[in-house]
C-alpha cells in the first residue's frame, strides 16, 4: 500500500455546505458573492479538498448561511 499524498489525504471531516446551500435555495454564486470568496474556492471546500479554512472565511459562511460552525463541518463517516 502506498502512502497517501497530501491531495489524496482523507481529514476525516465533511463539509455540508451542498446541504446547507440547497435548504436555504441558495446557489454557490451567490454565497461568493455575499460571502466574497471565489467560487474556485468554495468549490474546493464543499468537494471536500480544502486542507484549511481561515476563522474568518468560516465565520463569514455560517453567518450568511445561518448556521453553527458544527453544522457546516462535521465528522466523516468512517470506513
Amino acid at each position: 500500500m502506498t502512502p497517501a499524498t497530501s491531495e489524496e489525504e482523507d481529514t476525516g471531516i465533511h463539509c455540508r455546505l451542498d446541504e446547507l446551500l440547497a435548504e436555504r435555495g441558495m446557489t454557490l454564486t451567490e454565497l461568493s458573492a455575499r460571502v466574497g470568496v471565489s467560487i474556485v474556492n468554495l468549490s474546493v471546500l464543499k468537494n471536500d479538498r480544502a486542507r484549511a479554512i481561515r476563522y474568518s472565511t468560516l465565520r463569514a459562511i455560517c453567518d450568511v448561511l445561518g448556521c453553527e460552525v458544527g453544522e457546516l463541518l462535521v465528522l466523516a463517516e468512517q470506513r
